[in-house]
C-alpha cells in the first residue's frame, strides 16, 4: 500500500521526538528507537495493524536485503564494526595495549596531556568519521583510563574531533561528499566562476559550529571546564569509578581478557598504522575505479568523491585483523588468547551494532514520513535577508536531530538555502550554505538517534545516554556562539565580523566558565 507522506505536518516529527525523549528519559535506548519505529511505521500506514507488520518485516529485511541484492552499506559497516572490535581484543590479549600505556605514562604526565592526545589523534585521523571515532577510541582509552579521564569526556573528545574536523576536510569522505553537492548546485545557480574546492575552502571559516565546538573543546580540556552532567563523570572517575556500575558493561566494552606478557607498543602502533594506511589506500583505490568507469582522469578530490567508504573500511578491517594475527603469532601470543579475543571482540560489538540497526531502520521511517521536508519548509516565506543564515542553522539543526544523520541533513537543506540565496542575494550563497553544514553537525551532535554519537560511545566504551547528557550542554553552548556569528554576518555581510563575534562569545563562555569551574582562577583540572 501506499505510504502516508507528513511533509506538510508538525506529526511528522512526533516518531523521533517519542524515541529521543524516551531514550533520555529511560535509558533504554532499544526499546526507545522500538518504540518510535513502531509509532512511524503505525503512522505510515494509517495505523493498520497487518500492513505495519508488513511493513516492518520488509524494512527489517532491507537492511540486509535490498533491491535484489544485498544491503552493501550496511553489511560493509557492521562488518567493519565486528573487525574493529577483533582487531582491539587482539591487540589487548597480545599485551601491547598495557605496554602502550606503560610507554605513554613516562611521557604523558596528567590527565590533561591525554585528552590532549586523543584531540590531537582526532585531528590527524580525518579521512571518516566512523573510522575515526572508533581508532581514536582504541588507542586513547588506556591512556585516559589510566589518568581516571571519564570515558563521558573522553567520548565529548572523540565526537567533538570526529564530525567537526572531517566536515571542513576537504581530503575526506565528508569534504568530497560536500563538494559534490555544492559543485551541482554552484552550476545549477550560474556560478561557475567559481571552483568546487575553491567554494568549499572559502566556505570553511564560515562553518562556525565545527571550528568553535573544537575551540571549547580545547577549553574544556586545557582549563578543566566541568559542569553538570561532565563534571559528575569526572568525579565518579577521579573515585576509581570509570562508568557507574550499577549501569552494566558499556557498549563497546571489552569482557575480561587475559594478556601475554611480552607486549611490545610495536604490537599497537604497528597494527592501527597499517589499518590507516591501508584504508586510505582503498578509499584512493575504489574512487579512482569509479573515475575510470567514468572515462575520468585521476584526482585526489575526485577520488575521495567518488570512494566507497563502507568497502573500503571493511576490507580494511580484514586485512587489520589479518595484520594483527600475524603480528601476534611471530610475538609469540598463545593461540587460545587470541581465540579468546575474537570472540570477546565480535561480542563486545554486538550492543553497537543492535542500536545502529534500530537507528538505521528509524532514519528510513523518518525519511518517508518526510520530516526533513517539514522542517524545510519551515524556511519558506518572506524573510528578511540577514536572518537567512541564522535560520538556516537553527533548522538545519532541528532536522540533523530530528532525523539523526548530518548527510541526509545536507541533502534536503543544501539545495532549499542555495534557492532561497538565489531568490535573495547571490552574495548571501556560501554563508547560507555554510550555516547548513554547521546547523546539521550540532543537530547530529545533540542527537541520540545519529550513528556518530552512538560510535563515539562506542569508541569510548561508555554508556550512549551518558554521552549525549554529558556532550548537550556544550554543544548547546557553541550552538549560541555560533547563532550570534550568523546574526552579524547576515547583518554586516561580513565574514570577518561573523567570525569575530562568534570569538568573542567563545572568549566570554570560557571567562563564565573559568569562575564557575575554578573560583580561583586556577586550572580545574591539574591532575
Amino acid at each position: 500500500m501506499a505510504l502516508i507522506s507528513y511533509a506538510d505536518s508538525a506529526l511528522s516529527l512526533l516518531p523521533p521526538l517519542v524515541a529521543i525523549g524516551m531514550a533520555i528519559m529511560t535509558r533504554k535506548v532499544l526499546l526507545s528507537l522500538g518504540l518510535g519505529i513502531l509509532l512511524g511505521t503505525l503512522m505510515l500506514v494509517e495505523f493498520a495493524p497487518m500492513a505495519a507488520l508488513s511493513e516492518l518485516s520488509g524494512r527489517a529485511l532491507t537492511l540486509v536485503w535490498d533491491d535484489g541484492a544485498p544491503a552493501a552499506w550496511n553489511l560493509y559497516t557492521l562488518g567493519f564494526l565486528v573487525l574493529l572490535g577483533i582487531m582491539t581484543a587482539l591487540i589487548s590479549v597480545s599485551g601491547a595495549t598495557r605496554a602502550f600505556a606503560a610507554w605513554a605514562r613516562k611521557r604523558i604526565r596528567s590527565g590533561r596531556d591525554a585528552k590532549l592526545m586523543t584531540m590531537a589523534l582526532g585531528v590527524v585521523i580525518f579521512i571518516d568519521d566512523y573510522f575515526n571515532t572508533l581508532v581514536v577510541g582504541s588507542v586513547a582509552r588506556p591512556v585516559t583510563d589510566h589518568y581516571k579521564v571519564s570515558r563521558e569526556k573522553l567520548a565529548y573528545c572523540i565526537d567533538s574531533t570526529s564530525a567537526p574536523i572531517c566536515v571542513i576536510s576537504p581530503i575526506s569522505s565528508w569534504g568530497a561528499y560536500i563538494i559534490a553537492l555544492i559543485g551541482g548546485l554552484l552550476t545549477t545557480h550560474g556560478m561557475t566562476e567559481i571552483g568546487y574546492l575553491s567554494a568549499f575552502i572559502q566556505m570553511v571559516p564560515m562553518n562556525f559550529y565545527a571550528i568553535f565546538a573544537f575551540l571549547l573543546l580545547l577549553a574544556v580540556v586545557y582549563f578543566g571546564l566541568d559542569f553538570g552532567a561532565l563534571a559528575r563523570a569526572e568525579q565518579r572517575a577521579r573515585a576509581g569509578q570509570l562508568w557507574e556500575e550499577s549501569r552494566g558493561v558499556p557498549p563497546g566494552e571489552e569482557l575480561d581478557l587475559p594478556e601475554a606478557d611480552n607486549g611490545r607498543v610495536a604490537g599497537l602502533v604497528a597494527p592501527i598504522g597499517f589499518l590507516i594506511a591501508i584504508t586510505v589506500a582503498l578509499m584512493l583505490y575504489s574512487g579512482n575505479q569509479a573515475l575510470v568507469a567514468d572515462g575520468k582522469a585521476f584526482s585526489l578530490i575526485g577520488a575521495f568523491e567518488n570512494t566507497d567508504v563502507a568497502w573500503s573500511l571493511f576490507y580494511s578491517g580484514l586485512a587489520g585483523v589479518g595484520f594483527t594475527l600475524v603480528f601476534s603469532l611471530m610475538q609469540g601470543v598463545p593461540v587460545g588468547y587470541m581465540v579468546k579475543a575474537v570472540i570477546s571482540g565480535t561480542k563486545s560489538m554486538l550492543p553497537a551494532i543492535y542500536i545502529l540497526l534500530f537507528a538505521w531502520t528509524i532514519a528510513g521511517i523518518i525519511s518517508d514520513l518526510n520530516t526533513g521536508e517539514y522542517m524545510a519548509s519551515l524556511a519558506q516565506g518572506n524573510l528578511p535577508a540577514w536572518s537567512l543564515p541564522a535560520l538556516l542553522f537553527i533548522l538545519s539543526g532541528f532536522a540533523a536531530f530530528a532525523t539523526g544523520t548530518s548527510w541526509g541533513t545536507f541533502a534536503i537543506m543544501l539545495p532549499i538555502a542555495a534557492n532561497m540565496a538565489e531568490a535573495v542575494d547571490l552574495a548571501l550563497m556560501l554563508p547560507m550554505l555554510s550555516s547548513v553544514l554547521a546547523g546539521a553537525v550540532f543537530g547530529d551532535h545533540c542527537s541520540p538517534i545519529s550513528d556518530t554519537t552512538i560510535l563515539s560511545s562506542t569508541g569510548a566504551g561508555c554508556h550512549h545516554i551518558d554521552h549525549v547528557t554529558t556532550q548537550l550542554p556544550y554543544a548547546l553552548l557553541t550552538a549560541v556562539i555560533s547563532l550570534a556569528g550568523y546574526l552579524v554576518l547576515g547583518i554586516t555581510g561580513s565574514v570577518a565580523l561573523g567570525f569575530g563575534t562568534a570569538t568573542l562569545g567563545l572568549l566570554l563562555v570560557v571567562l563564565v566558565l573559568r569562575r564557575v569551574c575554578a573560583p580561583n582562577g586556577a586550572p580545574a583540572v591539574t591532575r
